[in-house]
């Protein structure tokens, strides 16, 4: 079922570098990603948020043991991958399933951020049987009716090409609590520039219709739920009511910290990513 995948071709590079290729997927969109770690490690799949890109993940990636194969998708419409027509969360899920038969991963521990962990819970949920664990950063049972992301849509709906890059770098600088360096904000605000105004309307539309509340209960994987207490977008109330719903859950709070917790404390997040993953079970 699962092709052979491309480890072959990798396994003479140093697994601490990260590496960098596309791929065509039989959903018919083409994907920039990053790997970084060992070729033959147990596969982790990184997920962006909102107009973020693999970039999202680049502390995390090279923190994290190489003794992982670690992932970092650039997903559809976002950053140097390819700019289709369709954006709901079943095309973004679809995509990474596509993405594993390509490279033949059988299973992967699936992480996603924000935009990335509702397509995260997609995937749980739809392609149960390619998902190992699951790691939830800034979520919630639902997007539909969110009162942030409907106020930004707002605004989003009117922006037009070229995208004003102070606006860009006023709504990334607006997720954190802490500051982050300079020179990763400014390139997290030039990957973001790489998204065409159609597409950010696009993705925002199709992330405002999400709503998983009745079927979170499906999740039956080992699930990791982190969130910060500054996060503008979600609440605690929502993380509660997921880890209430996935049965097989853990909840850990990171104090001082806003939706992007996994940039402004990266290490503390692969601690416990590193921890979940060599757990026996949750």
């Amino acid at each position: 079922m699962y092709k052979k995948s491309m480890k072959d071709v990798t396994s003479s590079v140093p697994p601490d570098e990260i590496r960098f290729s596309e791929v065509q997927l039989e959903t018919g969109v083409r994907l920039h990603y990053a790997e970084r770690g060992k070729t033959d490690g147990e596969v982790i799949i990184f997920l962006h948020g909102y107009t973020d890109s693999w970039y999202s993940f680049n502390v995390v990636l090279s923190l994290l043991s190489t003794e992982y194969h670690a992932y970092s998708l650039t997903q559809r419409g976002h950053g140097d991958s390819e700019k289709p027509d369709h954006y709901g969360v079943n095309d973004f899920a679809a995509d990474v399933e596509a993405f594993m038969n390509k490279l033949g991963i059988e299973k992967a521990t699936i992480v996603g951020h924000s935009m990335g962990s509702f397509i995260a819970q997609r995937v749980a949920i739809d392609y149960a049987d390619r998902v190992t664990r699951l790691v939830l950063i800034g979520s919630a049972p639902s997007a539909a009716n969110n009162e942030g992301i409907m106020q930004f849509r707002e605004i989003v709906d009117t922006v037009e090409d070229p995208i004003d890059r102070k606006f860009v770098y006023e709504f990334q600088s607006s997720t954190l609590h802490n500051p982050v360096p300079n020179e990763f904000l400014e390139t997290v605000v030039s990957e973001s520039m790489k998204v065409p105004a159609r597409v950010w309307k696009e993705v925002l539309a199709g992330l405002s219709k999400i709503d998983h509340s009745d079927q979170l209960r499906q999740i039956s994987v080992p699930t990791l739920i982190v969130w910060g207490d500054h996060d503008d977008f979600f609440t605690l109330e929502e993380q509660e009511t997921i880890a209430s719903r996935i049965p097989n859950s853990i909840f850990n709070l990171y104090r001082e910290t806003g939706h992007g917790l996994h940039w402004e404390k990266p290490q503390e997040f692969v601690n416990d990513l590193e921890k979940f993953m060599q757990s026996e079970q949750v």
